[in-house]
């Protein structure tokens, strides 16, 4: 071999030093963008099916009718729902003026959002990315959008504990937790309590636990019935030593207005739903101040 030769591993090796050194510039303007943002917390499931998407969606519209600046990242790569629920489906980034980087579509009460359903051709487009490009996605949907100044961030990330949620917990360590949505049947508890373990073994904080679908609230006599149970969710929570932060029932008109992306602080949203939701960011946002002066 002549000395202008070079060996297969000496020709890949830039290739993966170049690799290198675009990770290290994506963590270091996530690390930028993250210092401008007073709070984060991530939503997250056990299992599917279980309303994680409503809670998200619903945590950050209350924040941002509070006069909040408010931005939600859609992890949930391959299944994103975020777009539809805050009625922004037809809507589209734009890209800066440099062309590096795209702005969040926001939505009429301000909040600030972007999904990889905003990214594709078509809304049935599928996206069929193995584990390790919807990690680099994730990391992209932080790093090349312009999100500003927040006072909350919040993720909504996909069921499980795989590599979105990974990926979240490695870029953003100084995240403030997590909250675990739960429904209250024991299939659904049982995943819960994985999830819990999942955020601890990552060392981060569990904001607590929400118990969604809590009781049918017939829209035409208003009685209440436990489908799937109740208070399941809050004596596992108590057992895990982690804070319970309140219970949504479920409400035939908020299916339907979520799908056609009515905010869950509309005035036609039923107050029974509305005030399960106040409740709830009362509880949340009085954990974060109180392990924010702890």
């Amino acid at each position: 071999m002549s000395n202008k030769e070079t060996s297969p591993e000496q020709r890949r090796q830039p290739n993966i030093e170049e690799r290198k050194q675009q990770m290290a510039e994506r963590q270091r303007t996530i690390d930028k963008r993250a210092g401008l943002m007073a709070h984060k917390l991530a939503v997250i499931s056990g299992k599917g099916g279980v309303g994680k998407t409503t809670v998200a969606v619903g945590i950050a519209s209350i924040l941002a009718q509070n006069g909040l600046a408010v931005g939600l990242l859609d992890t949930d790569i391959t299944g994103p729902n975020v777009p539809l629920m805050l009625g922004l489906e037809r809507q589209r980034p734009r890209s800066t003026s440099g062309g590096d980087t795209i702005e969040p579509v926001s939505t009429p009460s301000g909040v600030k959002a972007i999904s990889m359903a905003m990214l594709t051709q078509h809304q049935d487009t599928p996206v069929i990315w193995r584990g390790p490009l919807r990690g680099i996605a994730v990391q992209q949907l932080i790093s090349d959008v312009e999100w500003g100044a927040l006072d909350y961030f919040i993720i909504d990330m996909p069921p499980g504990t795989g590599d979105e949620p990974l990926t979240v917990a490695q870029s953003l360590p100084q995240i403030d937790g997590m909250i675990i949505v739960s429904t209250p049947q024991q299939a659904s508890l049982t995943d819960c309590r994985k999830a819990i373990n999942f955020v601890r073994e990552l060392d981060m904080e569990v904001l607590g636990v929400i118990e969604n679908m809590s009781g049918f609230i017939c829209p035409h006599c208003g009685q209440e019935t436990d489908i799937f149970g109740s208070g399941g969710a809050e004596d596992m929570a108590k057992q895990m030593g982690v804070s319970y932060l309140g219970r949504l029932p479920i409400v035939p008109e908020v299916v339907q207005l979520t799908d056609k992306g009515v905010p869950l602080t509309d005035p036609t949203v039923p107050q029974v739903f509305r005030q399960a939701l106040d409740n709830i960011v009362v509880n949340l946002t009085a954990v974060i101040e109180s392990d924010t002066n702890s």
